[in-house]
């Protein structure tokens, strides 16, 4: 399939002239690694020292990433790109939790969420991590097979209680529920409740969707085992692919502990695992669904190509395409204008706890290759068009 990702006047429409050039001017600060590395310890300190930051981050770098600090404050951006066909995935981008209270805080919130979700035909997913209901050690600890104490058995059964109260609620109304995959060696555990929740909520349709991180090596393997269970037990696979966002920890806990690296010996035997993945799941629609969250153009055409191949229709609700908001808007909104089913990944939060988010997000951009050049070169293409 011809990629038509490049027509700029589309992926921009929404965005003011004003907008375009902060666009423009972040993403030229991103390109610089030093920059980065100093505007990331200058935020830590300023946030630290309480010092009054908050405005120029919101009026900078969390506007252009974050939809708002609270649900009713993500509305306007909801509602605007869903004039272009784009919805959105509210995302409660607050992290590092580590108490009881504040997990089932959490689990208050998403259970609103999802009632907010309900309403709100622009917004067809909720959202979490694994580690946002319970202890990232209590997961590696379950994961590794490990003996829990008396407590830490009560505390993981809370940890599955919660899960179970936020399937149950969407599976309710009706709203589909994207899980976040994280570091590999919390997964396993996050992986066999994530399973479990889809045996007991997908039998009639994908209401709960796990997350594959495919520059792991060993993903496929797990997604086709995975599938022979489901097939046998008739539960429906919903999965998220993304590539993956803790490389540079994956390799270095692995080097420290002294066990083989369970990423992908590099870029081009990611993309052909990532490749792989995609055409299984797309030769078994029937019994999964597919969210593909990526900024690839070459991994989205492929989808798109196999989807015309097999005479599958656009807005078929089998297959949907995810972006981050703020990033990629030339696959999102061209995919949009052709009636494909695309959805924003929309953060959201009180500005100094999105902060972990955001400057994730910068050093993402600065470590993957292309990402922050074909982002200022499409900027530039459509500051040119517009004569700024």
């Amino acid at each position: 399939m011809k990629n038509f990702f490049d027509n700029t006047e589309i992926a921009f429409k929404l965005k003011s002239d004003s907008e375009l050039e902060r666009a423009y001017f972040l993403f030229k600060m991103i390109a610089h690694q030093p920059l980065v590395r100093i505007g990331t310890a200058v935020t830590h300190f300023a946030i630290k020292a309480h010092l009054p930051v908050e405005g120029l981050i919101r009026a900078t770098v969390f506007d252009h990433f974050c939809g708002g600090v609270s649900e009713l404050d993500c509305m306007k951006t909801v509602d605007a790109i869903h004039t272009a066909g784009v919805c959105s995935v509210l995302d409660y981008s607050v992290e590092g939790k580590e108490t009881e209270e504040e997990f089932d805080a959490v689990v208050a919130r998403t259970l609103k969420l999802i009632d907010f979700v309900k309403e709100k035909q622009a917004i067809p997913f909720a959202v979490f991590k694994p580690t946002a209901m319970g202890r990232f050690d209590l997961y590696v600890k379950v994961g590794e097979g490990e003996t829990l104490t008396s407590e830490e058995e009560e505390e993981w059964d809370r940890v599955k209680k919660r899960f179970n109260t936020v399937c149950e609620k969407a599976s309710e109304l009706g709203v589909s529920l994207l899980i976040d995959a994280e570091e590999s060696w919390m997964q396993t555990a996050a992986d066999v409740i994530v399973e479990e929740m889809m045996r007991i909520y997908n039998k009639e349709r994908a209401v709960v969707y796990n997350t594959l991180q495919l520059y792991r090596w060993d993903r496929l393997d797990y997604l086709k085992e995975l599938h022979k269970r489901a097939k046998k037990e008739g539960f429906i696979i919903g999965m998220k692919f993304v590539r993956g966002a803790y490389m540079e920890k994956e390799h270095d806990r692995a080097e420290e502990k002294g066990y083989s690296t369970p990423i992908c010996a590099s870029k081009k035997i990611t993309d052909d695992n990532f490749n792989e993945a995609v055409h299984y799941m797309m030769d078994n629609l029937d019994s999964m669904v597919l969210f593909l969250g990526t900024h690839n153009e070459e991994s989205t055409l492929l989808v798109l190509s196999i989807m015309e191949e097999k005479g599958i229709a656009k807005n078929d609700d089998r297959v949907w395409f995810g972006q981050l908001y703020g990033m990629s808007d030339h696959i999102s909104y061209n995919l949009a204008n052709r009636e494909y089913n695309v959805a924003k990944y929309l953060p959201f939060g009180p500005v100094r706890d999105v902060m972990p988010y955001l400057i994730r997000r910068a050093e993402e951009n600065t470590s993957v290759a292309g990402q922050t050049t074909r982002e200022l070169t499409l900027l530039s293409t459509e500051r040119k068009r517009r004569k700024l």
